[in-house]
């Protein structure tokens, strides 16, 4: 799978966490589809998928016994490091602490890992 796979991969399960998870109607730029993605969110939304892909791997599946918090955190955190990557002072809410994020947003970042993990067994 390429690179761009796996940052449609990310953007999809983004998509259906914030369609699962988020109180209310989300914002349009919540779940806009691939194509209207901007290049720098396309991105680090494969670098984010990679570097879980990767993690996955070299625990040797192992991963996969982490709890929803502990692979919610891993997503979101990598996700801040491109945001500072991307951006030379990005949006707080780029950059919040996982204690500060909202709870869908938790939830949609697990949700992500999850569908990573599923999509690409350790070999």
């Amino acid at each position: 799978m390429s690179e761009v796979d796996g940052a449609r991969l990310f953007r999809e399960g983004w998509i259906a966490g914030v369609r699962r998870h988020f109180p209310g109607e989300p914002k349009a730029g919540y779940v806009t589809p691939w194509e209207g993605t901007p290049e720098w969110e396309r991105e680090a939304a494969g670098a984010v998928c990679a570097q879980v892909r990767q993690f996955v791997e070299v625990s040797a599946g192992k991963a996969g016994r982490l709890s929803r918090e502990q692979k919610g955190r891993f997503v979101a955190t990598c996700w801040t490091a491109q945001m500072y990557k991307h951006f030379e002072e990005p949006k707080p809410g780029y950059v919040a602490d996982w204690s500060e994020l909202p709870e869908w947003q938790r939830e949609t970042d697990a949700d992500i890992f999850e569908a990573i993990e599923r999509h690409f067994p350790p070999s």
